[in-house]
């Protein structure tokens, strides 16, 4: 090789090992110091909106990815970003802001819902409400004048009216995810303000001369006034929200609507074509016992009962686990497993042994799922769900395994296996889990007016997000309706 071709070849090698150098180097520079760099601070902001800068690690305390080069406003955006806000600022940030996908237009989208003004009959009517004539809706400005709910085990499955009410609400300054809309043109979802679960539980027997139940006569009345009605007919009803969250509420009408998006407990009693998690929602019951403030919430050492189960214990189907478990653990002295109803001193009792108690049984009845779950989450009694076939709310946004323990139902009739389990669990873990518990407990609290994070605001952001879906089907639908609209005309 000529000195020439060597000059040139060790020139080359020295220009390629400085510019590698110089690029670490103002890479090290562009972290550590944010203020002097040469890409403009715009072209960041969007790289954080679209999360490709998840390679810097989280603060141990917040676990909140930091970004340097960003100002406090700036981080602020970022912790307005995902698809669950916390309803303190309390709450382990990045639990509840675990979305990489998020932007601005995303945190402060609204969900528009247009609200068919159905007859009082339908709603408020069956909780013995009359307005003036011609008067739909009760005035919502001031509590004494909303009708209560019936309370007891009916409150359990009042989805339905903290729904409606924060609807009628959403006109007024508040902060909200869902907004009512006066043109269905104009709506992401069509609600339909039916008290399905009120219904069934209260009028769903014959009284007098009746020959049709007036739970019955309301469902046909509905799937008439639907069909009929040019906005079920534009996509099919797939627009259309129904809560049906009683297992038995819409049973004469839940297959002629089942193209609806239905808010359910689960779909225990459901076809799979008439319910399913591609289209539907789960929402948590109203839990019955009181709230637990977390201050008041007792340790591990508080607790002296192991695990806690009050609840009807012979059951048909998936339930009959509930009796073999019992005769494996009624004799135990830190287990307290016994039958109890809700009647009388019922909950009382349930709620002072629930939050005296360290885990809480769960486990599948009739159904697979009920309000014991969401009475444990209240009193901060670390939930054990024993049901194979559960679905649970918000579980593309939450993690059950940081605050639950679940258990195989052939696994937790094997004799010792739920004890060993549980005995074996330490303090340190146990506290863990409580600990998160705690902070997820605001998410399932049923509230008037609703409040950043609870659970009227956590069903409505599960719906926003499968009105993508929503949409995908309805352009589809839509591709060749000009084109077949303009050949009319011709």
């Amino acid at each position: 090789m000529s000195e020439k071709a060597k000059f040139f070849s060790r020139s080359l090698f020295f220009l390629i090992t400085i510019s590698i150098f110089l690029l670490i180097l103002s890479s090290f520079s562009l972290v550590q110091f944010p203020g002097n760099h040469f890409i403009p601070r715009s072209v960041f902001k969007l790289i954080l909106v679209n999360s490709t800068s998840f390679f810097l690690k989280p603060n141990a305390q917040t676990e909140l990815v930091k970004f340097p080069f960003l100002s406090s406003t700036d981080t602020n955006l970022s912790m307005r970003c995902g698809s669950l806000s916390c309803p303190n600022t309390n709450v382990g940030a990045s639990r509840c802001y675990r979305n990489k996908t998020c932007g601005r237009n995303q945190a402060l989208r609204k969900l528009k819902v247009f609200v068919y003004d159905l007859p009082p009959e339908f709603h408020f009517g069956l909780l013995g409400w009359k307005g003036h004539t011609n008067q739909t809706w009760p005035n919502v400005d001031s509590h004494s004048r909303i009708p209560p709910y019936p309370g007891g085990l009916n409150l359990q499955h009042s989805v339905e009216y903290w729904l409606t009410l924060d609807l009628l609400a959403s006109n007024t300054p508040k902060v909200g995810t869902a907004v009512r809309v006066q043109n269905s043109s104009q709506a992401d979802i069509v609600f339909v303000p039916f008290f399905s679960s009120l219904s069934y539980n209260r009028h769903s027997k014959l009284h007098g001369k009746e020959k049709v139940s007036v739970n019955k006569m309301l469902q046909t009345k509905l799937v008439q006034f639907l069909m009929a009605r040019d906005e079920w007919k534009r996509f099919g009803g797939t627009d259309h929200l129904i809560v049906a969250h009683h297992p038995n509420s819409m049973l004469h009408a839940r297959k002629k609507l089942g193209s609806a998006m239905f808010v359910l407990a689960d779909f225990g009693r459901y076809p799979v074509e008439i319910a399913n998690l591609g289209k539907d929602i789960i929402a948590p019951y109203k839990h019955v016992v009181r709230t637990i403030p977390s201050g008041e919430s007792a340790l591990f050492d508080r607790r002296p009962i192991l695990m806690h189960f009050q609840g009807a214990i012979y059951r048909k189907d998936g339930g009959a686990i509930r009796q073999e478990l019992y005769y494996l653990l009624k004799d135990e002295k830190d287990v307290h497993f016994t039958f109890g109803t809700y009647r009388g001193n019922g909950i009382k009792k349930a709620a002072q042994g629930m939050a005296s108690s360290k885990f809480c049984l769960n486990i599948a009845g009739d159904t697979p799922s009920s309000n014991r779950l969401f009475d444990a989450i209240a009193s901060h009694c670390v939930p054990v769900i024993i049901s194979d076939d559960i679905e649970l709310p918000f579980e593309d946004v939450l993690d059950y395994s940081e605050f639950c323990l679940f258990v195989r139902a052939s696994d937790a009739v094997k004799k010792g296996y739920l004890l060993d389990l549980l005995r074996g669990i330490e303090k340190d873990q146990w506290t863990k889990l409580w600990e998160r518990l705690k902070e997820i407990a605001p998410h399932f609290e049923y509230s008037y007016p609703s409040q950043p994070g609870d659970a009227v605001d956590m069903v409505w952001k599960a719906v926003l997000r499968k009105t993508s879906s929503v949409q995908f089907k309805r352009h589809r639908k839509n591709r060749y309706a000009r084109s077949e609209a303009l050949l009319k005309r011709i």
